[in-house]
């Protein structure tokens, strides 16, 4: 099987905006097929058609090719959970860094012409996932926007929920995790976190969802941002790593399985940022046996 990164896209966001689970400004996108592509819209009929809202109709093609260093790639519209003016919630593939690698290898940077959708500037990322961890990653489309969105995660205003499945149960069903995280480094190992008191504070609760051939699947709610924080706090805080963690686990085949699935951003005077991002494939029947 193709990793998450490098599978063709444009058929979930068919099935998605078919199901009308994509929305533009509180309006949901409807598609229809065109000479290249298709149209991704919001309401009626007709090129700028107005929406209910009174807002201009968002046109914008649900799928591309580009190519860049020679290698073809695909950013397409049903990664899009939630977009408006300021802010663009896309739903980031596993194996798709958000910064772009040293050895020059395809990361988000390669898809934020395709993420314009009618702007003239690139999206930028407010916060990071890691390469491995898919699900809500947030993009602001203005430099003002984007100021305020940091600061919301930056005061700790920001809601996220991830899902993982760890390599063992816990002992009990739920429970919150206090441990400072620090980075560390050696030559022979690279870089990684580790529970250090004198690091910085990092908080995360959690509860068991489902269990399954001696594995949990577990929700993790983290008030902090650091890096790699659930990782460390499943492998460290609960001593069961995620499964197919490659530094902190096992790294099981099968891609690791953390996903980022929740996301709400306050906003002043202005709608919350709110956006969700279903389990992908390699979590396989997990999402049958649990309320996720």
């Amino acid at each position: 099987m193709q990793p998450e990164a490098a599978r063709r896209l444009d058929q979930i966001v068919r099935r998605r905006v078919a199901i009308g689970q994509v929305t533009i400004d509180a309006t949901v996108v409807r598609h229809r097929r065109c000479g290249t592509g298709s149209d991704l819209r919001t309401g009626g009929r007709g090129q700028g058609q107005q929406s209910e809202k009174g807002g201009e109709a968002h046109r914008g093609c649900l799928w591309r090719e580009d190519r860049w260093s020679g290698k073809a790639f695909r950013m397409h519209g049903d990664r899009v959970l939630f977009i408006d003016g300021e802010a663009l919630v896309i739903d980031k593939p596993a194996g798709l860094p958000v910064d772009k690698p040293r050895d020059g290898s395809l990361s988000l940077e390669n898809h934020l012409d395709s993420l314009k959708f009618g702007f003239q500037r690139w999206p930028q990322a407010v916060h990071r996932l890691d390469r491995d961890t898919s699900g809500c990653l947030l993009l602001s489309r203005n430099p003002k926007a984007h100021a305020r969105l940091q600061q919301a995660f930056e005061r700790g205003e920001v809601e996220k929920r991830y899902l993982a499945i760890l390599a063992g149960v816990p002992g009990e069903s739920a429970g919150e995790i206090d441990l400072a995280l620090a980075k560390v480094s050696t030559r022979e190992t690279g870089w990684r976190m580790v529970a250090d008191p004198a690091g910085k504070a990092a908080h995360t609760a959690w509860r068991t969802l489902a269990v399954r051939d001696g594995r949990a699947l577990v929700e993790f709610r983290p008030t902090t941002g650091r890096t790699h924080q659930i990782r460390v706090h499943a492998a460290s805080g609960l001593s069961l790593p995620v499964v197919g963690d490659p530094v902190y686990g096992g790294g099981e085949t099968g891609g690791m399985m953390l996903h980022a699935a929740a996301l709400t951003v306050p906003r002043a005077n202005k709608e919350p940022v709110r956006a969700e991002a279903p389990l992908p494939e390699r979590f396989g029947a997990w999402p049958d046996l649990a309320e996720v």
